[in-house]
Formats: structure tokens, sequence, C-alpha cells
């Protein structure tokens, strides 16, 4: 029988790569903290109806659906926002506002394998419900800042738009709302000209194209231009307004490197204000974004509820890392083994185990019934710090063998001052 292997998208995380992304999961949920997010854990599978509902017809054609034993078409969550809005609706309804929800796991979507993309992959998400303020906005964009920092990532940069700006137009112009998704659907792909061909109007299409060249790295300038630009269009006007608003609380808060770009989309249906990425030199794939989506909680029979929220990849942060060169430190605590030599020494030697590990500790125990000389040569291929070799001579007198592996030095020490000697 040949050997078997991960389904295709999805793969296994061995020793140092598992470390790291428990170190961005550690940190992400310490940044949760820092912010006064709540954890909370809901299920893979979730119906299909709540996952198409606004999620986007390209993430929509990519979901793992299958029917359960009961006949419900059910599917794997390809975001987490629909199952956050699922919770608003529900056991979370009378909660006081605003509510900052944090959760983090594995998502899936039926994409072509690539760098930085698998069927199944890991993100960090951050959702603030309850509020339309610009400083609700501010915060989500701050508290990526915040995680990417702690991380050791440098030379990030945020590119920022705001949905509500090319919505503000189209409506304006006549452009009903299921063009509207398509047209932002193929932005979001950078397929502008495809996009511009599902616009009708001649004055519409050239005001997208337009925004098409607006972009600057001094991002007040760029508001203005875009203020300017979007003048005899209210709500896109309102909405370059509310960008700006956004982007000062950001700028006058930290320092932060931003791009805006108002051509800029996403490609889910649900957002409706200030949209972000987040990228790196050198690296093409966005490490996470997010934004406003003001309807969905009422979508999902809510009452009507302001959000934002935003998402990290944790599968990409770990890519930046790697990019960047920064290295995931070790967790330092001294790694022992302890030894017992004869069959009979083995309850004690195992009392002796619990003792350390009590203590904080990292403790292996020899399970492999190996001769001490064979014991030791595997203690040394996997770094341990120290041997603690268990016999009966010693262990009349209260005491062990501790065993220096790195420098080979070894003594006789009593077993209640065990604990200080490794630890110094």
């Amino acid at each position: 029988m040949p050997a078997f292997q991960p389904v295709r998208g999805m793969r296994d995380l061995i020793g140092e790569e598992a470390q790291t992304f428990t170190h961005i999961i550690a940190k992400a949920r310490e940044t949760a903290s820092l912010y006064g997010y709540k954890e909370v854990i809901t299920p893979h599978v979730e119906p299909l109806e709540l996952l198409s509902a606004k999620s986007g017809e390209e993430i929509r054609q990519r979901m793992f659906i299958f029917k359960d034993l009961g006949e419900r078409l059910v599917a794997l969550r390809p975001e987490f926002t629909a199952s956050i809005a699922r919770l608003t609706t529900t056991v979370l309804k009378n909660e006081p506002k605003p509510i900052r929800l944090f959760s983090v796991g594995t998502v899936y979507r039926y994409d072509e394998p690539q760098r930085g993309r698998y069927r199944e992959f890991w993100q960090s998400n951050f959702e603030l419900m309850g509020s339309s303020k610009p400083e609700a906005d501010a915060e989500i964009v701050l508290l990526t800042n915040n995680l990417m920092a702690s991380l050791g990532l440098h030379s990030y940069a945020f590119k920022i738009g705001h949905i509500g700006v090319i919505r503000g137009i189209l409506s304006q112009d006549g452009v009903d709302e299921k063009t509207q998704n398509a047209v932002l659907q193929r932005m979001d792909k950078k397929e502008y000209d495809s996009a511009l061909k599902l616009v009708e109007s001649d004055k519409c299409r050239k005001m997208l194209e337009g925004l098409l060249e607006i972009r600057g790295n001094d991002w007040l300038d760029t508001v203005e231009q875009l203020q300017s630009y979007v003048s005899n269009y209210e709500k896109a006007k309102i909405a370059a307004g509310n960008l700006a608003q956004v982007l000062k609380l950001v700028a006058e808060s930290t320092n932060v490197n931003i791009t805006v770009e108002p051509a800029f989309a996403r490609g889910l249906e649900y957002y409706t204000g200030m949209i972000f990425e987040i990228y790196i030199p050198g690296l093409d794939i966005a490490l996470g974004g997010g934004g406003r989506y003001d309807r969905l909680i009422e979508a999902f029979g809510g009452e009507p509820t302001p959000a934002v929220g935003c998402a990290h990849g944790i599968d990409r942060v770990a890519i930046a890392l790697h990019t960047q060169k920064t290295t995931v430190a070790a967790k330092t605590e001294k790694k022992v083994v302890v030894l017992p030599i004869t069959e009979a020494m083995k309850s004690e030697a195992l009392k002796i185990a619990q003792l350390l590990r009590a203590n904080g500790l990292t403790v292996e125990f020899e399970v492999m019934g190996r001769k001490m000389a064979k014991a030791l040569e595997d203690a040394d291929k996997r770094k341990t710090d120290f041997a603690v070799i268990v016999g009966e001579i010693e262990l009349k007198e209260g005491a062990v063998v501790l065993k220096d592996l790195a420098s080979r030095q070894q003594s006789i020490v009593s077993i209640d001052k065990l604990l200080e000697k490794i630890k110094s």
C-alpha cells in the first residue's frame, strides 16, 4: 500500500514551522488581551446558507460544501466573520456594546495551491461590533500594527481605501447592487478593464478610471485629491471624509506607513466602509486585511449593528517572518532527561520526573528501555541540557547523578537540591 500524503492544499506543520505558528498565535492572543477582545471558539462547519449569504461570488464558488447525514447543506468555514455575526444575533444579542471578539483557527477555501495560498489555512480574527465611529476603524488598524510590530516584522505598509467611495459613484450613476458586486470582485483581482466593461455609463466609467490614478504615499494629500475628485457624488464624498477621519486618528496616534488607494477593493460583499490590507516589501501577498461591515448583522436577523473587523493570515505572516529572517526565539527553559539505571528504579525515577515538571522544567523520561550509553546518545541528539540518572546506591542517600550534557561533567546531587542545581 502506498504511503498516504496530506490532501492537496493541506499540510503538516512540524518542528520549527509548528513553533513559528504557535508563536504567532500566542502574539495574536496577547494582542487580543491588550485591546480587550474576548476569545470565542466557533464550529468549523456551519450552515451553507449562513456562510454564502454575504461572502461574495468568488468565495461561494470555492467553499467546501457537502450534505450531512440529515441531508442538510453545510460547509467548512471560509472565514470567521459570518460565524461571529451569527453569535452576535443569538447568544450575544443582549451583550452591552461594543462587543470585542477574537478567534483563531483554520479556515478552508478551494483555491489553487501556491505559496501563501492553501486550501486549509490559519487566521487570527478580530471583530468590534456596535460602534460606527472612526475610532473603531482606527482601533482595528492599530491592533494589526501592534501585532506585526510585536512579531518583529519591519518595513510593512498598510494599503487603505473606502468601499463607500466606489459604491457611492456606482449608486449615483444608477448601477444596481449585483453589478456593483461584480465590479468590485474584478477590481479586487486588479482586472480593471473587465470591471469597467460592466459599467454602461461613460461618465461612471471615466470616474472609476480616474480613481485608479489617485494614489500616493502621502495619505493626507491623496485623501484631499480624492475629496475634491468626488465632490459631485454625495455618498462618495461622505465616504472620503470618513476615510480622512480614520486615517487622521491612526497617523496621529502611532508611526505607521500608509498608502491610500481609492480604487482598492476586497472580494467580500459585506464591506461598507474603510478597508485595508498589509504588506511587506518583496512579498506580493497580503499578510492580513479587513474593514467595516455595517449591514451584516442585520442581514442575519439581528438588530442594525455597525461593525468592523480584520483577519491575519498566520501562514502568510510565517512566510513574512522567514522572508525578513526574523527568528522565533525558542523556549529557554532547561530540558532534562530522567534515566533509571534498573527496572527497580523506574517508579522512583518517574516520581523525580514529576517533581521537576511540577516546577516548570521540560522533562523527558526514558521509555524505550535503552542501555545508559544509548539513552545518553539520544539525549544529545535531542539537544537535552541535563541527564538525571537514578541509581540504587545514590537513591539510598536521597540523591541522584546529575550530568551536564554540554560539559560532560557530572556530580551527585541530593534530590531536594536538584531543581536549584539545574536552574542555576
